[in-house]
């Protein structure tokens, strides 16, 4: 089925694939994205491209619901009509809204597949974990043919519970994997559940996984399920602001970033990780 939707505010998606790299692309600038659609009840691919500065248009492969879940993906979701004038108020960040076309959170397709993605990446590195991904995805998730390309979704949570082991890692983070397929049938990793719970109480309840801490809790909260107004304090972030602004209180400078303190963040990750390399 063909989908629009209006995009509110500033936004580029082809500057966005060049910073969040790893979606399958086809001819013509298309994005092209395979997951389980949350409720759990099938997968689905979503094809998505710009068509001008304020449209994105694509199709859906499965329910509809997928069409929302990948706008999520892409912080499209969220109304980002005000997100220059955090920047007219604040000449730095405006200068790196600028440089980045005003550049927004790209997300895992559902906190489920974030903490998954998580564990599997835990002590690998970051191309061994995706090299996995794409593996168990083949094997075990469905696969979609979008105009003569295959994608394959990442097991859905029920079907990840039915494998017992996974080339690559070991049984315990099988096990880990399990626990969050469980929590994600019982609706504890569901996107709008996890947004609407203060950020605290959304990171202390994902830490009563088996083997999240703190770190990935975090994470699985804020680029699994998408936050428009939290402020990370990671190193990343913390040494963007100090090198910006001269100053490590990350509190004092972002609260001038509201309502869009995570896009603001993003900025400065994306800048501080670029500075170095």
């Amino acid at each position: 089925m063909k989908m629009t939707q209006k995009v509110l505010g500033p936004y580029d998606m082809a500057n966005q694939n060049q910073h969040f790299g790893g979606w399958t692309q086809s001819t013509g600038g298309e994005i092209v994205m395979a997951f389980p659609v949350e409720g759990w009840q099938s997968s689905a691919a979503v094809t998505v491209r710009q068509t001008d500065a304020h449209t994105v248009a694509g199709s859906v492969h499965g329910p509809s619901q997928a069409w929302d879940q990948a706008m999520s993906v892409l912080s499209l979701d969220f109304d980002g009509s005000g997100y220059a004038e955090v920047g007219e108020r604040d000449p730095i960040m405006g200068a790196l809204q600028r440089e980045h076309s005003y550049l927004r959170p790209v997300l895992f397709h559902s906190p489920y597949e974030a903490a998954c993605a998580f564990v599997i990446a835990h002590r690998l590195r970051i191309e061994q974990g995706r090299a996995i991904r794409a593996r168990m995805a083949q094997e075990h998730g469905e696969s979609f043919d979008v105009d003569g390309t295959i994608v394959h979704a990442f097991p859905a949570p029920q079907r990840l519970l039915e494998i017992t082991s996974v080339q690559g890692i070991n049984d315990e983070k099988v096990a880990r994997l399990h626990g969050i397929a469980a929590a994600a049938l019982d609706g504890r990793l569901d996107r709008a559940r996890l947004r609407e719970m203060p950020v605290d109480e959304a990171v202390a309840d994902v830490r009563k996984l088996r083997g999240i801490g703190e770190f990935f809790a975090v994470a699985i909260v804020m680029r699994g399920a998408g936050l428009l107004d939290a402020a990370p304090n990671d190193d990343i972030t913390r040494s963007g602001i100090e090198r910006f602004y001269g100053t490590d209180d990350v509190t004092r400078v972002t609260e001038g970033w509201r309502p869009y303190r995570m896009w603001c963040s993003v900025l400065v990750h994306a800048s501080e990780r670029g500075a170095r390399g």
